[in-house]
C-alpha cells in the first residue's frame, strides 16, 4: 500500500468519525450533514483513484482514466519486396542499361547453369504474369501435375501417386500396374530466354517494359515447355513422354496408313491398349493437321463420324475423337501426320496429370555482351525439370508405311 492511500483511509476515518458526531448533535442544519457526506463521498472516490494508479493506470485532469491504444497486430502477410515500385524500377534500369543497385537481390546461378555470373532475381509482378500466360497458352503445359520438390531428393511414387485399400487388404490389383515401391527424382534444368536489349530500348514507363517482358518470356517459355514435356531428352531438359522408355512396349503402336484412317483399327490398337483405371481424364495429343486432314472426318461403319467438333454454350469448339477430347499442338511439338517419317510420332493417347513438372516458377535474369552482334542481351533462366509419374497410362501411336 501506497503512503498516497494510507493517508486518504486516515483522512477518511477521521472524516467519518466527525460526520457521526455531527449527526448526534441537536440544531445540525441539513445543508451542514450534505456537506460533511458530500466531504466523505470525495475522500472515497480519491482512494478509489489512488487505487488505480497503484496498479498502473492512469488519468487525465478530468479525473478519465486514459486507456492506451493497442498495439497493431503483426500482420500474417509478409511483405513482397519484389513486387514492390523501388524494385521494379531498379530492375527495369538493370535490364535496359545493365545497372547494379543495392535494392536488387542477386543470385548465383552456378549449379544450375555452370556459369559464375549473378543473376537479378525478376520481380514477383512480372513472375504472376507470365505464370499465368504460360497456364493459358501451353495447352499441354496447363494440364499436367505442377509440383516444387527439391532437386536430387528421391521421392516414392506412392507420395505422388496415393492408392487407396481397405484396412486389412494385402492384394494389390493385377490392372494397378504403376510400382508403388519405386522412387522418382527431379533435376535442375535451366530453360532460357534471351531478349536482346534493343528489343526494350524504347520502353519509357514500368507498365511498357513489363508488358513487353511478360509477352516475349510467356510466348517462348510456353512453347519449349509443351516441347519438352512431349519430346525432351531428359539430358539437359525434361523427359518427355514419347522418350520415356518405362511406357510399356504394347502400348507403343505403329498404324499403317491403312489403319490410320480406319475407325475400327483405332478401336482395337489404340483404345483397347489403354487399361482401362487410366481411361478417365485421358486425351489425345496431335497435330492440328492430323486432326483436321484424317481424324475429323473419320466415319463408322454405319457412316457416322467419329472424329468432329462439339461446339457447346459457352466454350468454343472443342474437338474430339471417340469421346476424348483432342489437344491439338504446333508441328514442331508433334508431327504433322503428312510431312512425319515413317516411325515419327504422330499422336499419345494418355492423361496429362500422369506426368509431373517440378519447378518452383521462379525466374531470374542477367545480361551480357553479346561480341557477335556487340549487343547487350538480357537472359531469364527458369529451373525445372519434369517426368513421367506413372508411364502405364500411355499410349503413343507413330506412322507406319
Amino acid at each position: 500500500m501506497s503512503r498516497e492511500l494510507r493517508q486518504l483511509l486516515a483522512d477518511l476515518q477521521a472524516k467519518q468519525t466527525q460526520s457521526q458526531a455531527l449527526m448526534s448533535k441537536e440544531g445540525v442544519s441539513a445543508e451542514d450533514l450534505n456537506t460533511a457526506l458530500a466531504e466523505v463521498k470525495a475522500i472515497k472516490a480519491k482512494i478509489e483513484m489512488q487505487k488505480a494508479i497503484d496498479e498502473g493506470k492512469s488519468f487525465n485532469d478530468q479525473g478519465v482514466e486514459v486507456v492506451p491504444a493497442p498495439a497493431p497486430a503483426p500482420s500474417s502477410a509478409k511483405e513482397d519486396k519484389f513486387a514492390s515500385l523501388e524494385y521494379r524500377q531498379a530492375f527495369m534500369d538493370y535490364a535496359m542499361k545493365g545497372k547494379s543497385s543495392s535494392v536488387l537481390e542477386f543470385r548465383s546461378l552456378d549449379t544450375a547453369t555452370t556459369t559464375t555470373d549473378a543473376a537479378a532475381v525478376i520481380p514477383s509482378t512480372i513472375l504472376n504474369e507470365v505464370i499465368k500466360k504460360v497456364e493459358s497458352y501451353g495447352q499441354i503445359f496447363a494440364r499436367v501435375r505442377k509440383m516444387a520438390v527439391k532437386g536430387g531428393v528421391t521421392v516414392p511414387i506412392l507420395a505422388l501417386k496415393p492408392v487407396a485399400t481397405w484396412i486389412g487388404e494385402t492384394t494389390v490389383s493385377d490392372k494397378q500396374k504403376v510400382d508403388l515401391s519405386a522412387n522418382i527424382s527431379f533435376s535442375y534444368f535451366g530453360l532460357e530466354c534471351k531478349i536482346a536489349t534493343s528489343i526494350l530500348a524504347d520502353t519509357v514507363t514500368i507498365d511498357q517494359f513489363e508488358s513487353i517482358i511478360i509477352n516475349l518470356i510467356g510466348e517462348a517459355m510456353t512453347k519449349a515447355l509443351d516441347i519438352a514435356i512431349v519430346s525432351g531428352a531428359g539430358s539437359a531438359s525434361p523427359k518427355g513422354i514419347t522418350v520415356d522408355n518405362r511406357v510399356p512396349a504394347g502400348q507403343i503402336v505403329t498404324l499403317s496408313s491403312g489403319d490410320f484412317v480406319s475407325w475400327e483399327a483405332w478401336k482395337k490398337k489404340i483404345f483397347a491398349k489403354m487399361p482401362m483405371s487410366y481411361k478417365g481424364g485421358a486425351t489425345f495429343l496431335m497435330a492440328s493437321g492430323t486432326f483436321e486432314g484424317y481424324i475429323d472426318g473419320m466415319t463408322d461403319a454405319q457412316g457416322q463420324p467419329i472424329g468432329r467438333v462439339n461446339y457447346g454454350i459457352t466454350a468454343g469448339p472443342q474437338e474430339s475423337f471417340g469421346g476424348k477430347t483432342v489437344i491439338e499442338v504446333e508441328d514442331d511439338v508433334i508431327n504433322n501426320y503428312d510431312d512425319a517419317a515413317n516411325g515419327d510420332v504422330v499422336g499419345i493417347y494418355c492423361n496429362l496429370n500422369n506426368y509431373g513438372l517440378n519447378s518452383n516458377m521462379a525466374m531470374t535474369m542477367f545480361r551480357y555482351l553479346d561480341h557477335e552482334t556487340n549487343q547487350y542481351v538480357d537472359k531469364a533462366i527458369l529451373i525445372a525439370d519434369g517426368k513421367l509419374i506413372d508411364p502405364n497410362g500411355v499410349v503413343i501411336i507413330k506412322k507406319g508405311a
